[in-house]
């Protein structure tokens, strides 16, 4: 492991944990924006957090250590994914440590915790949170990974690094291939990330929920973390669309002047990316929860398209 990698994954690490509230703070701007509401302060998801840290953790009488456990663990698994994507250079440690089956294998356990611990309560909520959880997970991860392919096919690699180094050196073209996988990957973002149309982050009506009916039954540090871990997983989704279909500004192993632009360029690319998700919020109506399946069913239809348009026509 050499230095310059090293301090290199150090940066992306901050810059996830300090970047993702303020991700979300821009996008719950944004959204206030548009809305013609009053817009909350940027830096008030770090409020929150800071609230939620200082308060006491109620934990019920008869919750396993899986409950006590899983904030912990999602949060780790979060963070995780979010040093495995390459964020600011491909020069990382961690990059060749795990691939693009890793990254979804890390959404899987941290789905699975945050289920296991919404039903080891036995509240109504919480059953019916992960019920709704974990059918989001299995509709949504088939069609991720058939866009991850569809990367990996272009690049012959299923590293992430890997596979940004060799789409930012390729001719500034517009692939049928990526076309397809970003819809479906546009689509499967909305619905991992609890957004409109799949979920409604702002609401805790019992037939809309899914994100907040599993967390009803955590409070103080154990929230803080959830939602800490709720916002890395947006910015690593985030961070992930970025690399595969717009890999310009993220630097190369040695390219010192480059991985001193990666940072700003980063920000205006996510700054671009939390308006357009605002936007989408804004315009589009919270579905029916049966109408979901469809949904990430299109997403799916749409990544096994963007793999035969490869493979057929090589493009």
């Amino acid at each position: 492991m050499n230095l310059e990698g090293f301090l290199a994954q150090l940066v992306a690490m901050v810059v996830a944990l300090v970047g993702a509230p303020l991700v979300m703070g821009w996008v719950n701007q944004c959204r206030a924006w548009l809305q013609n509401r009053r817009a909350p302060p940027l830096t008030m998801p770090f409020r929150t957090l800071h609230k939620l840290f200082w308060k006491e953790s109620v934990v019920a009488h008869d919750a396993s250590p899986i409950f006590r456990v899983t904030p912990y663990v999602v949060f780790g698994c979060m963070l995780l994914a979010s040093l495995i994507v390459p964020t600011l250079s491909t020069n990382m440690p961690m990059a060749p440590a795990a691939d693009a089956i890793a990254l979804v294998g890390l959404f899987g356990v941290a789905r699975l915790f945050i289920s296991l611990a919404a039903m080891d309560i036995g509240t109504s909520f919480g059953t019916l949170g992960a019920r709704r959880e974990m059918l989001v997970g299995f509709l949504a991860e088939p069609a991720f990974l058939m866009v991850l392919f569809t990367a990996s096919l272009i690049s012959s690699s299923t590293s992430l690094a890997t596979t940004v180094s060799a789409l930012a050196h390729r001719e500034f073209t517009i692939l049928p291939s990526l076309a397809f996988a970003g819809l479906a990957f546009t689509m499967v973002s909305l619905a991992e990330n609890a957004r409109v149309p799949v979920d409604n982050p702002a609401t805790h009506l019992e037939l809309t929920m899914i994100h907040e009916a599993l967390i009803l039954e955590y409070s103080g540090r154990h929230l803080a973390l959830i939602e800490w871990a709720a916002s890395l997983k947006l910015f690593a989704y985030s961070c992930a669309g970025l690399a595969i279909f717009f890999p310009w500004g993220i630097a190369e192993a040695n390219d010192h002047v480059a991985l001193l632009w990666a940072l700003p360029v980063l920000a205006m690319k996510l700054a671009i990316g939390g308006f357009l998700l605002a936007l989408i919020e804004t315009i589009l109506a919270k579905m029916r929860i049966f109408r979901v399946p469809e949904f990430l069913a299109t997403a799916f239809l749409l990544g096994v398209l963007a793999i035969l348009v490869h493979l057929l026509l090589g493009a």
